[in-house]
């Protein structure tokens, strides 16, 4: 149970300075804030499944070449919090949550499923997810785990984005996710080549 609340906690705190974090934020400032919160946590959960299914096939890896695959993904993770800047991840983020326009409550959710859904494609979270899921080798817990975090993430966002973003430090964010996933890789690459 420690270890999926850990999943959460990072996986949120990810999300923050995120591209569909702020996708979300400037969705709801153009259609009602719950429509946005509904359909944006629909996409993120079928994205948190697709992503699960995905750790699962590493499951079926040998343990060690998944290990060094985990890692590497890990560091991956690591490299890209270290190296790309929440500027360019801002601007996209502007970028997609533009393209919502006043409309239905329906299709104001589903417009924001679809936008939060092609957005997470190939996204850190997504990549983490599968990552843990083959790692702690508990696929529900760690869909649960995900959803949730990036459920309240996009509620947060819908109807708190705008006074989040200015009282916490995207960039202290993103390091210290940085440093957590360089370590979380480090440790599964030794523990790999030393078994």
């Amino acid at each position: 149970m420690g270890q999926l609340a850990g999943v959460f906690l990072l996986i949120f705190f990810l999300e923050l300075p995120d591209k569909t974090m702020i996708a979300t934020i400037v969705m709801s400032s153009r259609a009602r804030p719950a429509a946005v919160a509904l359909g944006a946590s629909a996409g993120f959960v079928v994205q948190m499944g697709l992503a699960v299914a995905a750790g699962g096939l590493l499951t079926l890896i040998p343990a060690r070449v998944r290990d060094i695959l985990v890692g590497a993904m890990f560091l991956g993770g690591a490299l890209y919090l270290f190296f790309v800047g929440e500027k360019e991840e801002e601007e996209e983020g502007r970028r997609e949550g533009a393209k919502e326009r006043s409309q239905s409550f329906t299709r104001e959710a589903l417009t924001a499923a679809g936008v939060i859904f092609v957005g997470e494609f190939g996204d850190l979270t997504q990549i983490q997810a599968a990552t843990f899921a083959a790692r702690l080798n508990d696929p529900l817990g760690v869909f649960a785990a995900c959803s949730l975090a990036l459920v309240l993430v996009a509620y947060l966002g819908s109807f708190f984005g705008r006074t989040l973003s200015q009282r916490i430090s995207l960039s202290k964010i993103r390091f210290g996710g940085g440093v957590v996933f360089a370590l979380l890789g480090l440790y599964t690459l030794v523990r790999a080549i030393s078994q």
